[in-house]
């Protein structure tokens, strides 16, 4: 887990195009989606994060995103309403 603040852009760059960062989200949501998402693409840069993979995000208590990982939000909606 990366803060937006906290790393430069050419080294946000460079971990991107190495797929060391494949997913964005707002830590003050606690949502996460992929880095081309309309909606993550507004989120404020002091409450934007990056991670690695899905599961680093779904550990640290991340949901998924609505808009752009609408299959897997309607089913962690269905397994936290069981």
């Amino acid at each position: 887990m990366i803060k937006h603040q906290e790393i430069s852009s050419a080294d946000l760059r460079g971990k991107i195009k190495n797929k060391e960062i494949c997913f964005g989200g707002n830590a003050r949501l606690m949502i996460y989606g992929k880095l081309d998402c309309k909606s993550g693409k507004r989120t404020k840069p002091e409450n934007r994060i990056f991670f690695e993979t899905e599961n680093e995000a779904r550990s640290a208590g991340f949901r998924p995103c609505g808009n752009c990982l609408n299959v897997k939000y309607k089913q962690w909606i269905y397994l936290t309403t069981q």
